[in-house]
């Protein structure tokens, strides 16, 4: 599917991805609005220009505040307490990824049980399934459109028509009105009515 993407729809991906591992995360909706907020297509467009004050930065801050990051095995409160005690946290970190390597403190994923599936999130930098669909929707967008290609457009498309995720949240928690931002996308496309 990937090769009937434009390379503005490619970028937007792969931004997406990037900002998904920049944050230790995986690639969820909200990823991909980010995405385009920088896309000079389409998409990008439409969503500026609905939009207004939901920049890049606005889009991060969001994604922080729905999706705050796991708190550390131990903090600096756990520092002091054991400092208080003359035990060196720095110290005994740094011993126990000597003995057992880096990874030895991270927590530990979820596992599926005999008679119970436990969700497991997928790892950093790959696409959650609510992402995954988001793309599928695009192409499906642009197959309605008629275009023989999928573009920013298509992708910000795919994400309205998905509708539950974190990025369309985002949008409804800046106040877009989603239906006009549609119309919008699809016009710059070449589709829909003119304004």
């Amino acid at each position: 599917m990937l090769e009937r993407f434009t390379s503005g729809a490619r970028e937007a991906v792969v931004g997406a991805r990037q900002a998904a591992t920049d944050q230790q995360r995986p690639v969820g909706t909200e990823h991909l609005l980010l995405a385009l907020t920088a896309d000079p297509g389409p998409g990008g467009t439409a969503v500026r220009e609905f939009a207004p004050g939901l920049d890049a930065a606005a889009v991060r801050a969001a994604i922080e505040r729905l999706v705050p990051s796991p708190r550390p095995l131990l903090d600096a409160q756990d520092a002091e307490a054991l400092r208080s005690v003359g035990i060196d946290l720095d110290a005994v970190l740094a011993r126990i990824e000597e003995t057992f390597g880096p990874a030895a403190l991270e927590r530990p994923k979820p596992r599926r049980g005999w008679f119970r599936r436990t969700p497991v999130e997928p790892p950093v930098g790959r696409f959650v399934p609510r992402a995954k669909k988001v793309l599928e929707l695009a192409l499906r967008e642009a197959l309605r459109l008629g275009d023989g290609e999928i573009g920013s457009g298509h992708l910000l498309l795919g994400l309205l028509r998905e509708g539950e995720g974190l990025g369309v949240r985002i949008l409804v928690d800046a106040g877009v009105d989603l239906a006009a931002l549609r119309q919008a996308c699809e016009e710059r496309l070449g589709h829909g009515r003119a304004a």
